[in-house]
């Protein structure tokens, strides 16, 4: 099946969701955790515990704000050691917080995840660091440690050890359907792709903490695979195996010639291979081979090195808004939740709304976006709500001067597309339509409350017959844009005191409709909400690693 068929298949109807599981047994849930049972295990310093109940953490990244992800080299790279790496997956990948209430009890991720499911899965591949054997490392969230998979042994016929003459590092992402999937069924790849997108925006500002960027690398599924070990396949229980998303390279200041991706599958091929994957779960009620039919369709080719002439990324070129926040932000990455309610009264400032919007734009070498193959594809439509100085109604944030001039060809005419005067002038922001819509944008989200009782929803909206008519490969690349977009606004709204929410459960083709859209060169990929939350004071909260031992 094509990523066109399965994306068809796939959307929610007011009479039809799209196929998924007839039961749920919500005590015996997959196992969150991926481990290898055998591999050795690298335990990383915590930063938190350091930090927690001291204002002073004596931290090169304490006096870092949410601003600074916004401005250029904020800091000095940071060299690569135990700590640094440390850092790196702690403020993106690691636990945040366990909750309890009553008998249950669930941990948090500093990166969100749809249901709290976490289907994406971490690896890191080390050369000439001190204090690391050269070689592939996966992470284990549950113990902020690394666990060291495949050890790269120089062999007579592979030069490609001697080649390295400094330090090196490469993050690679691969997903878990299964984990998605046993709640969501045949819609699971869409959050599989959206969850990436989060990581990768995760991973993208845990790492301006040390003053680096991450760069995505153009490299075929099929390589990736036998570099991260995801293709054996007698290492993985059945039906649990991991497709990889893709591979990112740290830039580094050290000037050092990276190795290409075929000396790194030879090192792979040739290394020493340890750890067994544990079962997730003993029970595999239903199967959805149409995931693993779009996934394959879906696999970067290897046989494309690099893109030239297709990749479209469009900048802006304004200073972005200054924010007013908080906290820090390492201390905002470490306190993002996702609202589970909001109080449907509470506005925000036409200040805040303004900064936030200006936030998702998209500039040059200002994270997340080096580290996408593409940028500026997903374009919003907003149901304003609750915005001081702001009618309510229907508006749209073109991220670009290309994507307004798609907007206003596909959707409704009668439309207005009248500016918003009091905006800043660098802000593209446009009224379509004044009317409250709060029932509205709960109906179009599956009816949920949330959508309707915080201050915006916002429906992201992908450039998307365009993009995978004859690159099937850009559906993942579109939703990661999506995912990123989503991690922006997480952080933008909880470093001014709310919280927001992603919406993976909407009825597509009647928020087409609503628009007016037509045919697909728009489709809506991801919903999102912000607001000021109800908390659920029955719930009890915990450190992140407060029972770890070492």
């Amino acid at each position: 099946m094509d990523v066109w068929q399965y994306h068809e298949r796939t959307k929610h109807r007011p009479d039809r969701y799209a196929p998924g599981p007839e039961t749920i047994d919500w005590d015996r849930q997959p196992d969150p955790f991926r481990c290898f049972s055998g591999a050795p295990i690298v335990y990383l310093p915590l930063t938190q515990t350091q930090t927690a109940t001291s204002e002073d953490s004596g931290f090169w990244f304490e006096n870092l704000s949410l601003n600074d992800l916004f401005s250029v080299n904020p800091i000095g790279s940071q060299s690569v050691s135990l700590q640094s790496l440390a850092v790196l997956l702690e403020y993106s990948l690691a636990l945040s917080a366990w909750k309890q209430y009553g008998q249950a009890r669930w941990s948090l991720r500093c990166n969100p995840s749809s249901g709290n499911l976490h289907p994406t899965e971490a690896y890191l591949v080390l050369l000439g660091i001190e204090g690391f054997s050269d070689g592939l490392y996966h992470y284990r969230a549950d113990l902020h440690a690394l666990e060291w998979r495949c050890a790269f042994e120089a062999a007579d016929d592979i030069q490609a050890l001697d080649a390295v003459q400094g330090p090196q590092v490469f993050v690679g992402l691969s997903s878990v359907h299964w984990r998605e999937a046993w709640k969501y069924g045949e819609r699971a790849l869409r959050y599989c792709y959206l969850d990436c997108g989060h990581a990768v925006a995760a991973l993208t500002f845990a790492a301006a903490l040390n003053g680096w960027e991450m760069q995505w690398q153009p490299w075929g599924g099929d390589q990736l695979a036998t570099l991260l070990g995801t293709n054996r396949a007698d290492d993985f229980v059945d039906n649990e195996r991991e497709w990889v998303e893709g591979l990112w390279r740290i830039n580094l200041d050290t000037p050092v010639q990276a190795l290409e991706i075929s000396q790194l599958v030879a090192l792979a091929e040739q290394g020493h291979w340890q750890g067994q994957a544990n079962t997730l779960d003993k029970r595999h009620f239903y199967d959805w081979p149409i995931i693993a039919a779009a996934a394959e369709n879906a696999v970067f080719p290897a046989t494309m090195q690099s893109r030239p002439g297709q990749i479209r990324r469009e900048w802006v070129e304004s200073v972005p808004l200054p924010g007013n926040y908080l906290d820090s932000l390492y201390r905002l990455i470490r306190l993002r939740r996702s609202a589970q309610a909001y109080d449907g009264s509470t506005a925000m400032t036409a200040e805040q709304f303004y900064t936030l919007l200006d936030h998702m734009l998209p500039r040059l070498s200002l994270a997340p976006w080096p580290a996408l193959p593409e940028t500026a594809a997903i374009h919003c439509v907003l149901f304003v709500h609750r915005v001081e100085g702001l009618k309510p109604g229907l508006y749209a944030l073109p991220r670009t001067d290309s994507g307004k001039q798609l907007l206003q060809k596909e959707l409704r005419e009668e439309f207005l597309w009248q500016p918003v005067e009091q905006a800043p002038a660098q802000l593209p922001l446009y009224s379509l339509l004044h009317a409250r819509a709060e029932r509205t944008a709960a109906n179009l989200s599956c009816q949920q409350a949330i959508a309707a009782d915080g201050a915006f929803c916002l429906v992201m909206l992908a450039e998307f017959e365009s993009a995978i008519k004859e690159t099937p490969w850009r559906y993942p690349e579109l939703f990661w844009e999506a995912g990123a977009l989503g991690q922006i606004l997480y952080l933008e709204a909880q470093g001014i005191g709310i919280q927001g929410t992603g919406i993976g459960c909407f009825y597509d083709d009647a928020v087409h409709s609503l628009l007016g859209l037509e045919s697909q060169a728009l489709q809506s990929l991801y919903h999102f909400t912000v607001g000021q939350p109800v908390v659920d004071t029955r719930l009890v909260s915990f450190p992140p690693y407060h029972t770890r031992q070492v």
